[in-house]
């Protein structure tokens, strides 16, 4: 490698990878800043757009969720083969637009469409950050980085429900007449505005970072690709309806299976939609799970190797089934907390706002990198060691949040939204470093796409949703709001029964398929 070459690609480890570390922290605690301040303006939204609990969860995950998912497909492909500094700086830029435009909404459907655009930008972010800093540190540490970097998730959300909730009642008190106030916003508006026009800048920085070497922490180097846009351009086409079935015949693909898969998918999504009249949630969710179908298609036409080596490995069909299932408690349990709160207890936005805010923040920055650092540590014991930190998650975390679900001390929720973090945050880390050890370099941000999502469409699109569903169904069932909403989180919690069955598989495959990594990929044609 040349002098240039060397400056061009920083080796790994080393202060300046640190620096990288903590500038993606900052893009990651922006990115659920801009997602979670939606939690704690909820009540004030649904009295002003007059909609329903099922209705706020649909806004706030599966309307999100689905594009955040889908496009993050080819983005993160894209990130396997483009600039993911660039990459990153421009979804930042775009998310951060959306968000600030979120604050002249004045209507569901316009809200939701801004949020869809907040779920595209924010889709570029991840999977270049796991790729990234993949490359800057060396695999024994990987889960303690990548916890680092996901603890942004729980500091960005308590930041989120702090300033949502700060921002509130300030904008409130100063302009109690909306009709007084600069653009006759209202508080929920301006807090949005707020919150996304720094990140405007935020991109600008992270565009200075230095691209390291793909493959360089394994000593796995990866060549440039050529033609980067016209990977990202047949990725795009891969998920668009009727444009993914000419690639698809194109690249030789079954577009019978196309069709049953379709079929099968619009039957399913019409009858769950009748049945719990709600016919938005599910054709969402039904056209994301088509999009993820045909991707799937087009990857094993285009990238037979990759689709193998994601899809023929078990241990990573069980990890990537087992923490998602983990993500629909956390995601439901993390937005509809401050709903329960003001509902249940006396006391103000402002007040949830900051101590949740800084209880869920605090105990997830503590949890998570904990948990990434006990990862690590029992991998070295165990090869696979790194699921027992979701075994450890599920049991803290079930007493502590039916504690908090039913004190009636304002005080101890507080601390119990603290407590349970430290358990029900501590497993992020495992999913994506198991996934980038189970493929090649060159695959890494696809793998992580896969995860992400997976745990978009189990944990973000369906936990908040049967959350407010559940809740809905209990209300008109006779109980109060708080009454109603307490059963819903409660019983979600019965989903961890399939996290646990799932873990058992994956710990039974992990081993063996991650021993022999360059083996299967040689069988399948790899060139090493």
């Amino acid at each position: 490698m040349t002098q240039d070459n060397k400056s061009k690609h920083p080796k790994v480890g080393g202060v300046y990878a640190h620096y990288v570390l903590f500038v993606l922290l900052i893009v990651f605690i922006f990115n659920f800043i801009d997602r979670n301040i939606l939690a704690i303006l909820s009540q004030d939204i649904q009295a002003d757009l007059r909609i329903g609990d099922a209705e706020m969860g649909f806004l706030y995950g599966t309307v999100f969720a689905l594009f955040y998912a889908v496009f993050g497909i080819p983005l993160a492909r894209f990130a396997d083969v483009w600039v993911r500094r660039s990459l990153i700086s421009g979804g930042i830029f775009f998310w951060s637009l959306m968000t600030a435009l979120s604050g002249l909404a004045q209507s569901f459907p316009m809200l939701a469409m801004l949020r869809i655009g907040v779920g595209v930008g924010e889709a570029s972010a991840t999977p270049a950050a796991y790729s990234m800093l993949s490359d800057y540190y060396s695999p024994k540490v990987r889960a303690t980085v990548l916890a680092i970097y996901s603890s942004g998730a729980y500091i960005g959300g308590g930041i989120g429900l702090f300033l949502g909730g700060f921002l509130l009642e300030s904008w409130t008190t100063m302009f109690p007449d909306p009709t007084d106030a600069p653009l006759q916003l209202k508080g929920w508006q301006a807090a949005f505005m707020a919150v996304g026009l720094p990140g405007i800048l935020m991109a600008v920085w992270v565009r200075t970072l230095k691209e390291p070497k793909r493959g360089i922490s394994e000593d796995l180097i990866t060549e440039d690709h050529p033609a980067p846009f016209s990977v990202l351009k047949a990725e795009l086409a891969s998920i668009m309806p009727f444009f993914n079935l000419v690639g698809l015949a194109r690249q030789g693909a079954s577009l019978k299976a196309n069709f049953i898969a379709a079929i099968t998918i619009a039957i399913a999504a019409t009858i769950l939609a009748i049945a719990m009249d709600n016919i938005p949630q599910w054709l969402a969710l039904g056209i994301g799970v088509y999009v993820a179908f045909s991707w799937g298609q087009s990857l094993k036409a285009r990238d037979p190797v990759t689709y193998h080596m994601i899809f023929g490995s078990k241990a990573m069909l069980y990890t990537m089934i087992a923490f998602p299932t983990i993500s629909f408690v956390t995601y439901g349990i993390g937005f509809w907390t401050p709903a329960l709160v003001l509902r249940v207890h006396d006391t103000s936005p402002g007040e949830v706002g900051m101590y949740l805010g800084l209880g869920g923040a605090m105990g997830g920055l503590i949890g998570i990198t904990l948990g990434g650092i006990f990862a690590d540590w029992a991998k070295r014991k165990r090869p696979a060691g790194r699921l027992v930190v979701g075994y450890v998650s599920v049991f803290g975390t079930v007493p502590l949040v039916l504690w908090m679900i039913y004190t009636p001390s304002l005080t101890t929720a507080f601390i119990l939204f603290f407590s349970h973090h430290l358990f029900s945050a501590a497993w992020p880390s495992v999913p994506p470093s198991i996934a980038t050890e189970l493929v090649l370099p060159r695959m890494r941000a696809v793998a992580g796409a896969y995860y992400i999502l997976i745990n978009t469409m189990i944990g973000l699109a369906l936990g908040p949703y049967f959350m407010g569903q559940m809740s809905d169904m209990y209300a008109a069932g006779g109980m109060s709001s708080a009454q109603s909403l307490q059963t819903a989180m409660a019983t979600s919690l019965l989903v961890f029964g399939l996290t646990l069955i799932f873990l058992t598989l994956a710990w039974r495959h992990l081993p063996k398929d991650e021993a022999s990594r360059l083996d299967r990929a040689r069988s399948l044609g790899e060139q090493i």
